[in-house]
């Protein structure tokens, strides 16, 4: 991956490099470019391929928003892009989510539309998963910042449902650890563990993954109380935050 692809500045309400307003779409890929998404294609894709130290900041959302207000204020106070990959059925509970996320200028990825395991489904299942998702992040105002991204439920891949992905226009985005602060107190995480996780992982081009929410309506959200602390390290130890749809500049390679 050419340096010159991560040089792309990140701009709060901007969308991603080369998209114009109102028509970015996977089934325009040629037109976005279309030589950074299909780099892409073929791989699960956990970590960037790049010598820089930066990193990718993205959060899951299934549940509930609960930890959303934190998590956007301290995104907002560092001026730092996220990217939030959604599932079709929490696009379709918390439009507002939707609209305030894009409002704010983050990429919005697709998750699936209700998280099943796609192993136990037909590909035309899996197929109706992702197209679903999609039409439910529209209708609820992803607009512009809407990416060709697309994340695995519980982040089982297969090569064949890699390839079924990409040829509906996505790119399988995973995470190079998910810090598991989904797992809340009951299942033995705390904020310092999660901090560790994040921190362990820490090299050049590697993709964190959080949650917005808690499981079985709970209003403890970890990853939300952690990720201060992980921002504020991140910084210390000389990385930077990017955007994952620098990705599809042009200048990619």
């Amino acid at each position: 991956m050419a340096a010159g692809l991560l040089a792309v500045r990140w701009v709060a309400g901007a969308g991603p490099p080369g998209v114009t307003a109102g028509v970015f779409s996977p089934r325009l890929a040629a037109a976005v470019g279309d030589e950074g998404l299909r780099a892409l294609f073929g791989s699960e894709n956990r970590v960037i391929r790049t010598p820089e130290r930066v990193v990718t900041v993205t959060f899951n959302a299934a549940w509930n928003d609960v930890g959303l207000d934190s998590i956007l204020s301290e995104l907002a106070h560092r001026r730092m892009p996220a990217t939030f990959f959604l599932t079709g059925d929490f696009a379709d509970r918390y439009p507002e989510v939707v609209k305030r996320i894009a409002a704010a200028g983050h990429g919005l990825g697709n998750h699936s539309y209700s998280h099943p395991h796609f192993k136990d489904l037909t590909a035309a299942g899996r197929r109706r998963q992702v197209r679903a998702a999609d039409r439910a992040l529209r209708v609820a105002g992803a607009g512009t910042v809407l990416t060709p991204f697309f994340r695995f439920p519980y982040s089982e891949t297969s090569p064949a449902q890699i390839r079924e992905v990409n040829g509906l226009g996505f790119a399988d985005i995973e995470f190079t650890t998910d810090t598991n602060g989904w797992m809340g107190t009951a299942g033995g995480m705390t904020v310092d563990r999660v901090v560790r996780r994040a921190l362990d992982a820490l090299r050049p081009g590697a993709i964190l993954q959080m949650h917005v929410g808690a499981s079985d309506g709970g209003t403890e959200v970890i990853d939300a109380q952690a990720l201060p602390r992980i921002l504020d390290a991140i910084t210390t130890r000389a990385y930077r935050v990017i955007d994952l749809r620098t990705l599809l500049s042009r200048d990619g390679g």
